[in-house]
């Protein structure tokens, strides 16, 4: 069992609604390091409703997989908002996905190399409805704060989701 309690219910609730509407999503996450993809994909019929995604964890990959236009991170000092909103509609796109869940921060156990401090990490929506949120945990663990980050992209899907039901 890799998932917690929270996730397994955030992910069944997920898949029900997109497969009730005939929808898709995709991901490109980073520091969740595929935990969400896998998340989504821990459930039955997953190929119904889940296009596709990847780990974009370097600059290079954002470009390649998600088709980013490389000069949009000339000088680049740090995933923003902006930015992330962005990665999350072109993968989108990439994919034909009616939704896409992107995701990019910094585990840690250190801070980034321009400041930001571990612990933090950005979520971005995109689809009929597009929403961020930033999440910091104030922790340093690697470890604990890719599950939490996991949680909080998965929370924020749902929530997003419920708000496009109805």
């Amino acid at each position: 069992m890799f998932l917690t309690g929270e996730q397994k219910t955030l992910t069944l609730k997920i898949a029900t609604l997109l497969i009730e509407r005939d929808e898709k999503v995709a991901v490109a996450e980073s520091t969740t390091g595929g935990l969400v993809s896998a998340a989504l994909l821990s459930v039955g019929g997953a190929s119904k409703y889940y296009a596709g995604g990847g780990v974009v964890y370097t600059l290079a990959s954002r470009t390649a997989l998600a088709g980013v236009p490389a000069n949009r991170y000339a000088n680049y000092q740090g995933t923003t908002p902006e930015m992330l909103e962005e990665l999350a509609e072109a993968m989108r796109q990439r994919l034909q996905a009616t939704w896409c869940i992107a995701e990019s921060g910094l585990a840690g156990p250190t801070g980034g190399r321009f400041g930001a401090l571990a612990g933090q990490t950005t979520i971005s929506v995109a689809g009929p409805i597009t929403r961020t949120e930033i999440m910091n945990t104030g922790l340093a663990d690697r470890e604990a704060n890719m599950v939490k980050f996991a949680t909080f992209t998965l929370r924020l899907f749902s929530q997003v989701l419920t708000e496009a039901k109805g």
